[in-house]
């Protein structure tokens, strides 16, 4: 039954979207002040608006790293100390309750949190020890702890201490280890963790295949995405609107190779489109195109396609129906859905193509996209922008975002 409602959750905000991105075409101002858009400084003086320096970013703790989910965020500050904020749907805030944050609340004690991801229902994290940890919704095992109990403070998987990386998707997580070797948990309902169609769904950590060179892991709603040492792609899971890159509308129960290139530097994958990028600097998308969101050609792309002819690329974020990407002049664009002000443009008009996020060329590689997005700057500030329906952009309000306001962590 949780399942069905948090199904029937990521359904409704997509058609939210649509609605909003609707009326927006036929009339953006009137659209804007319907859904309670700013683009200006946040209440309370918790956020300042993009406006080059403030005295707040010099004040503000300083973020390593920041994980947007559906309706919540997450960040670590370089003090090793995890906070999160917005829907707490099941726990996926970790901080012991169920209620909602509109501020950024402290996941217990530890000092020592490294790595975050958050995902529709849940999140998990890292920690320097390279133990792992997962809170929130369990429906479909994807906590990785042998049962199917929700939990609202951090819970650890297994007992391995050689986790690298973790990716939550919508009801499944994928994590790569140091050995190289690649684990999937939660739902299998479309082949999502890599390993078969059977299991349906399995609640501990299982190995997809026996290779040790795996170098990076990404979940979308149904599908996954890894790239290996050797800087080949590989697929799985949902293909049925071209996601995994592999020229067909269908299934791949097993990892299949994106094309044959040994040049993949990094891999994310959204709800049903998936973007990376190469040791070239070239960007590459394919899948569901509805809000151009894959950023080149028109309708779904069933292989991948190149995004624009820029050599400049170095890292890409895909979330839901829109994308963001960074290029080596620090620069940020984005393009796709935009009907929350995710883009970060000022505006609620899809994107098909990439377009900039203000002047500044201070953004880093910690970059995280949603219906909402996040962004840590050089100097270690974090800003965020687009739906805020539950708090997520994490300023004390509810007011829904188009360009990039800093958050100031506690502390």
């Amino acid at each position: 039954m949780i399942g069905q409602q948090d199904s029937r959750l990521w359904a409704r905000w997509r058609r939210a979207a649509r609605t909003a991105g609707a009326a927006a075409a036929v009339s953006l101002g009137v659209a804007a002040l319907a859904v309670g858009f700013s683009a200006g400084a946040a209440v309370a003086g918790t956020a300042v608006a993009e406006r080059g320096a403030s005295n707040a970013a010099l004040a503000a703790a300083t973020v390593s790293q920041v994980a947007t989910g559906d309706l919540h965020s997450c960040a670590i500050r370089t003090d090793g100390t995890l906070w999160c904020w917005g829907d707490n749907f099941g726990g996926k805030l970790g901080d012991g309750t169920t209620t909602n944050r509109t501020t950024p609340v402290q996941v217990g004690t530890a000092t020592t949190w490294s790595k975050v991801d958050a995902g529709t229902s849940n999140t998990c994290a890292i920690r320097t020890d390279g133990t792992l940890w997962c809170w929130g919704g369990n429906y479909s095992g994807q906590l990785g702890d042998g049962t199917t109990t929700s939990r609202s403070t951090p819970v650890q998987v297994g007992t391995a201490t050689t986790w690298a990386s973790v990716s939550a998707g919508a009801n499944h997580t994928c994590g790569v280890q140091t050995t190289g070797t690649l684990w999937c948990w939660g739902l299998n309902r479309n082949a999502q963790l890599g390993v078969g169609t059977s299991p349906s769904r399995a609640t501990s950590p299982v190995q997809v295949g026996t290779e040790t060179t795996w170098a990076s892991v990404t979940t979308g709603y149904a599908h996954s995405c890894g790239v290996r040492t050797g800087g080949t792609l590989w697929c799985w899971g949902d293909s049925t609107d071209g996601q995994l890159g592999v020229g067909i509308l269908g299934y791949r129960a097993t990892p299949a190779q994106v094309g044959t290139a040994t040049s993949w530097a990094g891999v994310t994958a959204g709800h049903a489109h998936t973007c990376a990028n190469r040791t070239d600097g070239t960007l590459w998308c394919w899948g569901e195109n509805g809000y151009g969101q894959v950023g080149a050609g028109t309708g779904v792309q069933t292989s991948p396609i190149q995004v624009g002819t820029a050599t400049t690329w170095t890292k890409v974020d895909a979330s839901v129906d829109s994308s963001c990407a960074l290029r080596t002049d620090g620069s940020l664009w984005c393009w796709g859905n935009n009907g929350f002000g995710q883009l970060g443009d000022g505006t609620t008009t899809h994107r098909s193509a990439p377009l900039r996020v203000g002047t500044l060329t201070t953004w880093t590689q910690n970059l995280s996209v949603s219906y909402h997005s996040c962004g840590v700057r050089t100097d270690g500030s974090l800003w965020c922008w687009g739906n805020n329906m539950s708090g997520q952009l994490g300023d004390g309000t509810t007011t829904h975002r188009s360009t990039p306001a800093q958050l100031v962590l506690p502390g």
